[in-house]
Protein backbone atom coordinates (compact mmCIF):
# COMPACT_ATOMS: atom_id res chain seq x y z
CA UNK A 1 0.00 0.00 0.00
CA UNK A 2 2.85 2.38 0.77
CA UNK A 3 4.40 1.82 -2.64
CA UNK A 4 1.11 2.78 -4.31
CA UNK A 5 0.96 5.97 -2.28
CA UNK A 6 4.56 6.92 -3.09
CA UNK A 7 4.36 5.98 -6.77
CA UNK A 8 0.88 7.22 -7.63
CA UNK A 9 -0.60 9.09 -4.67
CA UNK A 10 2.08 11.71 -4.14
CA UNK A 11 2.33 12.72 -7.81
CA UNK A 12 -1.47 12.81 -8.09
CA UNK A 13 -1.81 14.98 -5.01
CA UNK A 14 1.04 17.21 -6.11
CA UNK A 15 -0.34 17.86 -9.58
CA UNK A 16 -4.11 17.60 -9.27
CA UNK A 17 -4.58 18.30 -5.56
CA UNK A 18 -2.36 21.37 -5.36
CA UNK A 19 -3.06 22.71 -8.85
CA UNK A 20 -5.65 25.27 -7.64
CA UNK A 21 -3.06 26.65 -5.22
CA UNK A 22 -0.36 26.74 -7.90
CA UNK A 23 -2.73 28.51 -10.28
CA UNK A 24 -3.39 31.24 -7.73
CA UNK A 25 0.30 32.16 -7.33
CA UNK A 26 1.27 35.18 -9.44
CA UNK A 27 5.03 34.68 -9.50
CA UNK A 28 7.52 33.72 -12.16
CA UNK A 29 10.16 30.98 -12.11
CA UNK A 30 13.03 31.55 -14.53
CA UNK A 31 10.81 33.82 -16.59
CA UNK A 32 7.80 31.49 -16.89
CA UNK A 33 4.60 31.56 -14.83
CA UNK A 34 4.72 29.58 -11.59
CA UNK A 35 2.08 27.09 -12.68
CA UNK A 36 4.22 25.95 -15.62
CA UNK A 37 7.20 25.59 -13.32
CA UNK A 38 5.03 23.62 -10.89
CA UNK A 39 3.90 21.17 -13.57
CA UNK A 40 7.44 20.79 -14.89
CA UNK A 41 8.76 20.22 -11.37
CA UNK A 42 6.29 17.36 -10.95
CA UNK A 43 7.63 15.69 -14.09
CA UNK A 44 10.93 15.37 -12.27
CA UNK A 45 9.41 14.58 -8.86
CA UNK A 46 7.22 11.83 -10.34
CA UNK A 47 10.30 10.18 -11.77
CA UNK A 48 11.90 10.46 -8.35
CA UNK A 49 8.87 8.89 -6.69
CA UNK A 50 8.91 6.00 -9.14
CA UNK A 51 12.64 5.49 -8.61
CA UNK A 52 12.09 5.51 -4.85
CA UNK A 53 9.41 2.82 -5.19
CA UNK A 54 11.75 0.71 -7.26
CA UNK A 55 14.65 1.17 -4.85
CA UNK A 56 12.58 0.39 -1.75
CA UNK A 57 10.26 -2.35 -2.97
CA UNK A 58 11.20 -3.85 -6.33
CA UNK A 59 14.98 -3.76 -6.67
CA UNK A 60 15.47 -7.11 -4.97
CA UNK A 61 13.16 -8.81 -7.51
CA UNK A 62 15.32 -7.60 -10.42
CA UNK A 63 18.70 -8.43 -8.88
CA UNK A 64 17.94 -12.09 -8.14
CA UNK A 65 19.21 -14.44 -10.85
CA UNK A 66 16.53 -16.20 -12.86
Amino acid sequence: MLRWFIGLGLPYLGVVGLLPWAASVDRYVLGVPFIYGWIFLWFVLTSGCLWLCWALFDRHAVEEPA
